[in-house]
């Protein structure tokens, strides 16, 4: 397990404990209008240092670093679930509002595979400032007890455009890519496996720094029914709820099949009837909903496991979901949780051990951090994670280069270009919003 290369970080002992104050805050305004959380969040040097889950104008978003840790292998949930118990063991509270986001707050993600150098990563913002059900709050983290804290955030000047943005293959070219689907069917109508999850990605350069408050606020406007997350570099808005954990309720949400939209609402109407006939979709979305009702099971009293999916409407895309709920039955974290429901069919496939060495042999590259929890959570371990689609990463040392990703699920009756045409739908967000179209 490492900490922070920070020396700033490395140097504090290990003992200081953390600090957090949280207060009730005004509405914020900008322009005599209610100002919106990503609006406070000012401009940095390191994209790196911004964070955010929000949805529809409400969350949680951070700046900052007050503390963080990374740690890989296949014990990197764990180990950072460890780290996050004894930080809060010993942190001093002040906490003024009492609802879930409030005190200190670790914001994370976790690489797809045990074996990326990515690893696991919880950041502890500087300052954290949330919204739920109307209620303003601000949190300041240090660890220094004497630090006042900082006036109440104001909205900030907006954030500039990317300027001259590429976009190049990644690992596999589209028709490499279609190559790879071709080869997952073979193996699949050979009966070696039922369902496997091929991903690609896309390669960005931009002529200078690109901002992610310009992507945070791009995706929130355009797709309000997702959350629009930033944790470390790691960009995008994921309409796929992993796991959220509140007071005891466990609440999952499944997103397997999917039908590009066209724009027109009567075409559009029909197309998500024919997604929810869909023999190939529906046999997609539930080998996706029994992997999750499986994990969640041994850790809840009671759970309810709708039998049909609703077809879940986005702006570019339609999607077959299903919501998984259940009675929290022992003391597990939320991260825990998503642990125990990562990798799911809906980006591994089935059987997963077996999946999971399909995607190695065929996808050419590391997932890094896509695919894999996203989220944040509390000092209780109550929070939200998510799963890291509709996602780029920040080049490391390079904040002008992104890598986006995107996924399809393949069965039986899989059509390569079909899945092609699928995946780069799944790749408009990201595009869009670095090109401001």
């Amino acid at each position: 397990m490492t900490t922070s290369p920070d020396p700033g970080l490395a140097a504090r002992p290990l003992g200081t404990p953390l600090v957090a104050r949280t207060v009730a805050l005004d509405p914020p305004v900008s322009s005599d209008s209610p100002a919106t959380l990503l609006s406070l969040l000012p401009a940095l040097e390191d994209p790196r240092d911004v964070s955010s889950w929000v949805r529809r104008g409400e969350g949680i978003v951070g700046w900052g670093r007050a503390l963080e840790l990374t740690t890989t292998g296949p014990h990197r949930f764990a180990e950072a679930q460890e780290w996050w118990r004894r930080v809060v063991s010993t942190a001093v509270v002040r906490d003024e509002v009492g609802v879930p986001g409030t005190g200190p707050v670790a914001f994370g993600s976790v690489s797809y595979a045990a074996e990326s150098p990515a690893g696991a990563t919880l950041v502890v913002p500087e300052v954290v400032v949330g919204c739920r059900d109307g209620r303003w709050w601000l949190t300041t983290i240090g660890t220094d007890a004497s630090v006042p804290p900082p006036a109440a955030p104001s909205p900030q000047a907006a954030p500039t455009e990317p300027e001259g943005v590429t976009f190049a293959d990644g690992a596999l070219s589209s028709a490499e890519w279609a190559g790879r689907v071709s080869q997952a069917v073979e193996r699949i109508t050979a009966g070696e496996i039922d369902k496997v999850v091929l991903a690609r990605d896309l390669r960005v350069q931009a002529d200078k720094a690109v901002d992610p408050r310009w992507l945070l606020q791009r995706l929130a406007e355009r797709y309000d029914t997702t959350w629009v997350f930033a944790v470390d570099g790691l960009v995008g808005a994921t309409p796929e709820m992993l796991v959220r954990l509140e007071k005891g309720l466990v609440t999952s949400r499944v997103l397997a099949g999917t039908i590009r939209r066209t724009g027109d609402d009567g075409h559009d109407l029909a197309l998500a009837g024919s997604l929810a006939r869909s023999s190939k979709d529906l046999e997609e979305h539930e080998y996706a909903v029994r992997s999750v009702a499986d994990a969640l099971r041994p850790h809840c009293s009671s759970m309810n496991v709708p039998e049909s999916p609703f077809v879940l409407h986005l702006s570019n895309v339609m999607h077959l979901a299903t919501d998984v709920a259940g009675v929290l039955g022992d003391r597990t974290t939320s991260l825990a949780l998503a642990a125990s429901l990562h990798p799911s069919a809906a980006v591994c496939g089935t059987p997963t051990e077996v999946a999971d060495r399909v995607i190695a042999e065929l996808e050419d590259m590391d997932r890094g951090r896509y695919a894999g929890p996203v989220g944040w959570m509390d000092a209780a371990g109550d929070g939200e994670w998510g799963i890291a689609l509709r996602c780029g990463a920040y080049e490391p040392d390079d904040p002008a280069a992104l890598r986006l990703f995107a996924g399809c699920g393949i069965v039986a009756g899989s059509d390569p270009e079909s899945e092609v045409a699928e995946s780069d739908a799944k790749l408009v967000p990201m595009r869009d919003a670095l090109t401001g179209a």
